[in-house]
């Protein structure tokens, strides 16, 4: 009879598992508390600081908007709000196509329209394609009228000035020439381009006999020209959502390239006027 020997089982040691604590650290909590507090405040602060353009967006005429430009529109009305005391204009070209002129009227139901500004020439050859036909037209319909050539700084401005005065005809009552320069030089230096600038400004003056206007988007003009340009008119372009009123060295302010207007299809820029409407024919050609 044989005798099986038995072999001795190692014991199984339990692996001590480790619960995972369930609990967040402080510094997420606090982070968490800080990021919805600032969600409320900012909240907050916008329904406060544009309650006006939020109370006309949701009024009677809701059925009327539309939803995507609601942000744009909302703050668009606040601004104008700010400024009820100023004068408010528009600026054209053929970029925003055909226009009916008798439908352009109040702003939002509320704002009327002092001045449209339209697109002239650019470069040394180029015209805009509706300029007479929208130039005559605003005088038709009784609106303080100014014509504006864009400036390309690689052209020169010699004959940029000369393709300005052969295509615009400037009269009494209408707004002074305005030079929009929005490009920086690719072929010269700025100071080259300065002088190219001056060049036109002195041409256009001499021809018109009125200084003309400058325009520029504020950090071109604050970077580039505010120091050499100082002594001309600034129309200054700025659409930061934040900047809620206009300068006091500003003539006009474009605050928005996202306005509607009745009698235009598509976004139009509209600007204010730094003054009452005594004030604006100061500036006019005499």
């Amino acid at each position: 009879m044989t005798t099986q020997t038995k072999i001795p089982q190692k014991p199984v040691r339990k692996r001590n598992v480790k619960k995972k604590k369930s609990e967040t650290p402080a510094w997420r909590w606090y982070i968490r508390i800080a990021l919805i507090v600032a969600i409320i405040g900012f909240v907050g602060w916008f329904l406060f600081t544009f309650r006006e353009g939020i109370s006309y967006y949701f009024g009677s005429k809701f059925d009327k908007k539309d939803d995507k430009n609601m942000v744009f529109d909302v703050r668009n009305i606040e601004v104008m709000k700010r400024h009820d005391d100023m004068l408010f204009g528009i600026d054209v070209s053929h970029y925003q196509g055909p226009i009916i002129w008798d439908s352009l009227n109040l702003m939002y139901d509320e704002f009327p329209i002092d001045f449209v500004f339209v697109r002239s020439t650019m470069g040394i050859d180029g015209v805009d394609a509706r300029f007479d036909q929208n130039y005559k037209q605003a005088r038709a319909f009784h609106f303080i009228r100014g014509a504006y050539h864009y400036y390309r700084p690689n052209e020169s401005s010699v004959e940029q000035a000369e393709n300005f005065i052969k295509n615009t005809k400037l009269e009494p009552g209408d707004f002074p020439p305005i030079l929009d320069i929005e490009e920086l030089p690719k072929k010269q230096s700025m100071d080259s381009l300065k002088v190219g600038l001056k060049k036109w400004l002195q041409i256009v003056e001499k021809h018109y006999k009125v200084k003309p206007i400058l325009y520029s988007g504020e950090h071109f003009y604050k970077t580039h020209l505010k120091e050499d340009f100082a002594d001309y008119e600034v129309w200054v372009a700025n659409y930061n959502f934040f900047v809620e009123n206009i300068k006091p060295e500003w003539m006009m302010w474009q605050f928005t390239e996202k306005g509607t207007v009745p009698g235009i299809r598509s976004k139009v820029d509209v600007n204010i006027f730094n003054g009452s409407k005594n004030d604006l024919r100061q500036k006019l050609i005499k």
